[in-house]
């Protein structure tokens, strides 16, 4: 399962890389993804910005050694630090979704973000757009009441954010991780299926 999960991860993470980098097509392939040439901006670029931000940023708490945006999975285990942490601060009462309202991100501002990022030397920045718990940035008919426009900051984050960034020079580009803790096929233990159809 584990090793399912850093493919599905690296996976994600070419995805994001191939969408920053061209806009040519390629077949879901190792073959047709080595293909793909390297700009030359990216080569002279040396510097970018991964963005993780969404409802995982709200607890904003993880173990030393371990990530806060997969605060939501870590739960899973009852007898962990995740598991502990959360029910000592929010209650067993509370689930992950209930998290959702509170991320109304109201200090936000994009411009401010691309600026920032400019002025530390970065030439691409790529923010997450749908991280593994299957929140998404804009507004996804797939995500249903399950994406910032629908619940929390009833906003496009995603559509601001890559606005400013090209406003301000920046290459931009999205991670969207295809792979989802919770989809019911994943969940069904059969995670080669869901790599095929999903």
């Amino acid at each position: 399962m584990a090793s399912s999960r850093l493919k599905l991860s690296f996976c994600s993470f070419i995805f994001a890389i191939t969408l920053l980098l061209c806009n040519a097509q390629y077949s879901p392939s190792w073959d047709s993804l080595d293909t793909r040439p390297i700009p030359q901006w990216y080569d002279d670029a040396k510097f970018g910005i991964f963005i993780h931000w969404g409802v995982y940023s709200v607890p904003s708490w993880a173990p030393v050694g371990t990530y806060a945006e997969w605060y939501w999975s870590n739960m899973q285990d009852k007898t962990g630090p995740t598991y502990q942490h959360h029910v000592q601060t929010y209650g067993e009462d509370f689930q992950y979704e209930d998290f959702a309202p509170m991320f109304k991100a109201e200090l936000f501002n994009a411009t401010e973000w691309a600026d920032l990022i400019a002025r530390s030397g970065a030439k691409y920045v790529v923010p997450t757009s749908k991280h593994h718990e299957g929140f998404t940035l804009w507004p996804s008919a797939q995500s249903w009441n399950w994406n910032a426009v629908d619940v929390g900051p009833h906003r496009d984050l995603l559509g601001e954010l890559c606005t400013a960034f090209r406003n301000a020079g920046l290459h931009a580009g999205m991670y969207y991780s295809l792979y989802e803790w919770f989809h019911p096929l994943y969940i069904g233990g059969n995670a080669s299926q869901y790599v095929n159809e999903v």
